[in-house]
């Protein structure tokens, strides 16, 4: 999963929220740079990602567009999950995307401290560019992948894969829903272990 929904699971824990997104910028298991809870969150992202990438609906996802993106399909999926929670985030969340994404924004604003330098570096542009806004809609997450595709040096290909998602839409989004129930169900479990 992406950013949002790594912090969409956090639930309103702010500290819990934090960790779960700086999570892919600390290394090793040495948290205690970090507060408990925040610690936690990391551990908590961790959990998701390899629930995530051992889950058999997603593998599904995966295979549709493997030949194409061969192990870049992996952040692509990701990323497509992330657009059909953004696009459909008041099945999920009464508060407003945007309001809810602006009110995170903050939060990672009043924890600039603790962010690893890395996010600290792309937090200006993320904040800037509405990063996890932009995932509601396809020409959002068309700017996402073609920024990732350049970071690539075009080696990803990620830039034809706003093509792939409108192709296999309806199927893409019946995979996000039946996955996103089961990963909900799971991550419950683990925030009762925390």
């Amino acid at each position: 999963m992406n950013y949002l929904a790594h912090i969409y699971l956090s639930k309103e824990d702010k500290e819990l929220r934090i960790g779960n997104f700086i999570a892919d910028s600390v290394r090793g298991k040495n948290f205690s740079m970090f507060p408990d809870r925040v610690a936690q969150g990391i551990i908590l992202h961790r959990h998701i990602d390899t629930f995530t990438d051992t889950h058999p609906i997603v593998r599904q996802s995966k295979d549709l567009i493997r030949s194409e993106y061969g192990h870049w399909s992996s952040v692509i999926v990701d990323i497509y999950y992330d657009h059909f929670l953004a696009a459909n985030w008041s099945d999920f969340h009464n508060q407003p995307l945007n309001e809810y994404v602006q009110g995170f924004y903050k939060d990672l604003h009043d924890s600039y401290s603790i962010l690893p330098v890395k996010v600290q570096k792309f937090l200006p542009y993320m904040v800037e560019q509405n990063w996890i806004n932009s995932y509601a809609t396809v020409d959002g997450i068309s700017r996402i992948f073609h920024q990732m595709n350049e970071r690539t040096k075009g080696r990803s290909k990620m830039n034809f894969a706003p093509i792939d998602l409108m192709k296999y839409y309806n199927e893409l989004e019946r995979h996000f829903r039946a996955f996103f129930e089961d990963l909900e169900f799971h991550v419950k479990q683990r925030m009762l272990e925390l």
